[in-house]
């Protein structure tokens, strides 16, 4: 089984940072979804998530600054089975801080919009869950 870590960041309007995948992508090309990826051998979770945050958006992360909102397994439509550990903070962050390490871009996006994107399948089941949450309302109500 895949063992993921993901983050879902909030910025000071309450977007959501999410990755547009490219055509390349070996799984859910030209989808949205949350930044982050496979844990490598040897790796724990919460390792893997800063390292996938630095690879990915060129921001080191201070350790630490990250909860663990989600420890959960999710089955793809195709029967792509993954471990996820998805991980959240509220960050001081724009879009002009943002590298694009992987994709066609990293942006933050407001919620009312996430429902019009054509999102991965993981995301499709994670970020409603989010966007409900206590967690959310709390990062959004630090703004």
């Amino acid at each position: 089984m895949a063992r993921l870590a993901v983050v879902l960041l909030v910025d000071d309007r309450g977007w959501v940072l999410l990755q547009e995948r490219d055509e390349f992508a070996p799984r859910a090309a030209n989808q949205w979804g949350m930044v982050g990826g496979h844990v490598e051998d040897g790796e724990d979770f919460g390792t893997a998530v800063y390292r996938e945050v630095a690879e990915e958006i060129g921001v080191d992360l201070p350790e630490g600054s990250l909860t663990l909102w989600q420890d959960a397994e999710y089955t793809y439509p195709d029967g792509h089975h993954g471990h996820y550990h998805v991980y959240a903070a509220r960050v001081d962050l724009t879009d002009d801080d943002i590298t694009v390490g992987e994709g066609r871009q990293i942006v933050f996006v407001d919620p009312e919009r996430i429902p019009e994107l054509d999102l991965a399948g993981s995301s499709q089941h994670f970020l409603p869950l989010f966007l409900a949450s206590d967690l959310y309302a709390t990062l959004r109500s630090a703004l």
